[in-house]
C-alpha cells in the first residue's frame, strides 16, 4: 500500500509574523519621534520666552544701575563753609546698589550663550539646570540690594521719627526721584529673575 506524503509549508506564516513585527516597531518609533518633537517644540517655546526675558532684564538693570550712579543734587542756597549736596555716594547702601545691580547685568549678558543653547537644543538638560542654579544665586543678590536700597529710600521719604531722623526728600526732591526710579527698576528685575526661574523647572519637570 502507498504511504502518500504530505508537505507542510510553514515559510510564509514566518515572513508574515516577521513583517508584521517590523511594522509594529516602525510604528512605535514613528510615534516616539513624533512625541519628542512635540516636547522639543514646547520647551523651544520657553527658551525663546527665556531669552526674551534676559534681554529686557539687561535693559532693566543697566537702566537702574546707571540712573543710581548718576544720582545727585546740589541746592541752590549755600553758606561760606557749606555746600548742600546728596549724591549716591554718600550712602555706602546706594553704592552696593550700583555694583551688585551692574553685577547682575554682566551676569545676564553672560547667561545668553546658554539660552541660546536652550533654543537650538530644546532637550538639553545641563545648560537649562545651569540657568536655573545661577539664576536663583543672582536673584538672592538682586533681592538683597533692592531691599537695602528701597530702605534707605523710605527713610529718605519719611524720616524716623524715633531716631530723630528727618526726611530729606523736602529739599533734595530730585535726587530721591531718581534713586527711587532706580529701585522701582530693580524690583521688576527680580519679577523677571522669578519668571526665568520658573521656566527653567518647568523645563526640566518635563523631561
Amino acid at each position: 500500500m502507498a504511504k502518500e506524503s504530505t508537505t507542510i509549508d510553514v515559510g510564509e506564516p514566518s515572513k508574515v509574523t516577521k513583517s508584521t513585527s517590523h511594522v509594529v516597531v516602525e510604528e512605535k518609533t514613528k510615534k516616539g519621534f513624533v512625541a519628542a518633537a512635540a516636547g522639543g517644540g514646547y520647551k523651544r517655546g520657553l527658551a525663546i520666552f527665556d531669552f526674551l526675558l534676559r534681554l529686557a532684564a539687561i535693559g532693566i538693570t543697566i537702566g537702574a544701575s546707571s540712573v543710581m550712579f548718576t544720582a545727585e543734587e546740589t541746592l541752590p542756597f549755600f553758606t561760606q563753609f557749606l555746600q548742600f549736596q546728596a549724591g549716591y555716594d554718600d550712602f555706602p547702601t546706594f553704592q552696593f546698589f550700583v555694583i551688585a545691580i551692574a553685577i547682575v547685568a554682566s551676569y545676564l549678558v553672560l547667561s545668553l550663550p546658554f539660552s541660546i543653547v536652550t533654543i537650538l537644543r530644546p532637550l538639553a538638560v545641563v545648560p537649562r539646570l545651569i540657568l536655573l542654579i545661577a539664576d536663583t544665586v543672582v536673584l538672592t543678590l538682586t533681592t538683597s540690594a533692592a531691599a537695602a536700597a528701597a530702605s534707605i529710600v523710605y527713610l529718605a521719604h519719611n524720616g524716623n521719627a524715633n531716631t530723630n531722623w528727618l526726611p530729606i526728600c523736602q529739599q533734595f526732591g530730585d535726587f530721591c526721584q531718581t534713586t527711587s526710579t532706580a529701585v522701582v527698576a530693580a524690583s521688576i528685575s527680580v519679577v523677571f529673575f522669578v519668571l526665568l526661574i520658573i521656566i527653567s523647572a518647568i523645563a526640566l519637570k518635563s523631561h
